[in-house]
């Protein structure tokens, strides 16, 4: 059966880290401009690429855009499967013969669960890194873990569903540890991290990978559109895994004009910010521990009270995310903090809900 989501008319999702403001009014002008001739021949992705491009800032030929960043994320899985079946293991770092084997890719745990899967729809195997001391990234941890026949790393930044970030100069140390792996970093979030390793890294390391989405802070979830940024030699394996206009036309349009009016994006960056303070104040008073965030998102520890709680605001019309089913996440909430009038109500939820 199809997975089947509330209506947002009638829910306030606060559990995907989607974002309810919607998206910029020019993006509905552009996809009502259609005409019948546009809508029944392929698209061409050539001009928006290229506003992508100057967005992120880069030269032509490094974006790839992609239906929803996650079609970027598989298809990067599937080349370094590829190579993994074509290339042999080779030597160890220390130069000593490897164990041979298939391909490994390595993640953090917990982080963003659809990496697993598109592990796991390839046939690699998996190696998972805890994260440390409230969720501290692993990087110890991970270099150890890094062989010869490690083919692919997937790394959020920031971390998804932690909101924690990778510290500076730990993602060039594990891309120059594997120069025969895919390293793609996972920048999902990067609007509300004000950070991003898109520039000289790129052209040094070309078995890195940049993903973006413009799912998140330019409200296009429902448009699917993502992009992978890298070097074109990089890209090219990747572009012949990907069906040719993967894009669609309404998807290509809205893109365009979202990237035309930071305006209506940067008001919802603000509105994010003083939500994820709104929601540090809450828990402060109610003595809850919660994990300060670089995204759209807090996870909040409400420990055995979790299932009740999001089961009151469920009752309410709002949703909130359970994340107890992933590695060191044991009764904690992952809260959507994007307008600050929706926050505002979720917190009013969530107060009755833990009135003795």
């Amino acid at each position: 059966m199809p997975f089947v989501l509330p209506d947002p008319h009638t829910t306030l999702r606060l559990h995907l880290n989607e974002n309810t403001l919607g998206c910029s009014p020019a993006v509905l002008a552009a996809i009502r401009s259609l005409d019948a001739l546009e809508a029944a021949t392929y698209p061409n992705a050539a001009p928006a690429t290229t506003a992508a491009e100057r967005y992120l800032g880069v030269e032509a030929g490094w974006v790839q855009l992609t239906d929803g960043l996650d079609d970027g994320l598989r298809v990067a899985a599937e080349v370094a499967h590829v190579r993994a079946l074509a290339e042999p293991i080779g030597r160890s770092l220390a130069g000593a013969e490897s164990e041979g084997g298939r391909g490994v890719a390595v993640i953090v745990d917990p982080t963003f669960e659809m990496y697993e899967i598109y592990i796991a729809g390839v046939g690699l195997e998996i190696a998972k890194i805890a994260t440390g001391q409230d969720f501290a990234f692993p990087l110890e941890d991970m270099l150890k873990a890094l062989t010869p026949r490690t083919r692919l790393v997937y790394l959020a930044d920031p971390n998804n569903p932690t909101g924690q970030p990778i510290p500076d100069g730990a993602i060039e140390q594990i891309v120059a540890a594997v120069p025969n792996a895919i390293v793609v970093v996972d920048e999902a979030y990067s609007e509300f991290s004000g950070r991003s390793i898109i520039g000289p890294m790129l052209e040094r390391h070309r078995n890195l990978i940049v993903g973006r989405t413009f799912a998140k802070a330019f409200g296009l979830a429902g448009l699917r559109v993502g992009a992978l940024v890298a070097h074109p030699e990089t890209l090219a394996p990747m572009r012949r895994g990907l069906p040719p206009f993967s894009v669609n036309v309404c998807a290509l349009r809205a893109l365009e004009a979202a990237l035309a009016d930071r305006a209506h994006v940067q008001s919802y960056l603000e509105q994010t910010v003083a939500s994820r303070n709104a929601v540090y104040d809450f828990c402060r008073r109610h003595g809850l521990r919660y994990w300060p965030s670089e995204t759209n998102f807090v996870l909040v520890q409400f420990g055995d009270r979790a299932q009740s709680v999001m089961q009151a605001v469920a009752a309410r019309g709002i949703l909130v995310s359970g994340r107890a089913h992933q590695f060191g996440c044991a009764g904690t909430v992952r809260i959507t903090t994007g307008v600050l009038d929706h926050t505002m109500r979720c917190l009013d939820a969530l107060e009755r809900a833990l009135r003795p």
